[in-house]
């Protein structure tokens, strides 16, 4: 078991020396209390991510519903402590990261379709999902050819993806107007933001 320090650098250095202040150290702090709680109740890493799967899924099933936001937050949840509890158990891998980031791409997928469900149109929902799958993809191949630091923070990354969903079944389930209008603004966003990686990629590769 590692004790706080550990984890913390650890952690960092698993995410580019990042600093652990503000939000970040918030956010350890519940993860390595909740790495120990996975560990004395024998819960894997991958158990969460493939747990963080299945409420993607029970959100696409659930859309029209509050639960939709339910297990959205805990599909979040999952997908954001498996990491840490991997660390924190030493349990850190190649094999967690990709399926990490496998099922990253299928829960968004699952999620844009409960967008779909509640009145988005499909080609929409499937272009928002392509074009984040597009820049998480530019990532994992700039990181395939040796380019350590991604460098670029874009406006919709995958927790304002996230949020965006969030707001979006509020809005739904409250009846207020203008769901489809948001979907559009955040098209936008999402076009913005592949640009900006592509760019980077480019002066890093040119």
């Amino acid at each position: 078991m590692l004790t706080k320090e550990e984890f913390y650098a650890k952690w960092s250095s698993l995410h580019s020396d990042a600093p652990i202040t503000g939000a970040v150290a918030w956010w350890l702090k519940i993860s390595y209390r909740f790495g120990l709680i996975a560990t004395l109740l024998r819960i894997s890493p991958n158990v969460l991510t493939l747990l963080g799967l299945v409420s993607a899924g029970l959100t696409a099933l659930t859309a029209t519903s509050w639960w939709a936001v339910f297990f959205l937050v805990l599909s979040l949840f999952c997908d954001g402590i498996d990491g840490s509890v991997a660390i924190f158990q030493r349990r850190d891998s190649a094999w967690g990261a990709t399926l990490d980031s496998v099922v990253d791409r299928i829960s968004e997928a699952l999620w844009l379709y409960a967008l779909y469900v509640i009145g988005i149109p499909a080609w929409l929902a499937i272009t928002l999902w392509s074009i984040a799958a597009f820049q998480e993809y530019a990532r994992a191949k700039l990181s395939s050819l040796d380019v350590a630091d991604i460098g670029v923070v874009t406006p919709t990354e995958r927790p304002v993806r996230a949020s965006f969903l969030f707001i979006t079944l509020i809005m739904y389930q409250l009846g207020v107007p203008g769901v489809e209008l948001l979907a559009y603004g955040f098209l936008v966003l999402q076009v913005v933001s592949f640009t900006l990686v592509v760019r980077f990629a480019r002066s890093q590769l040119h």
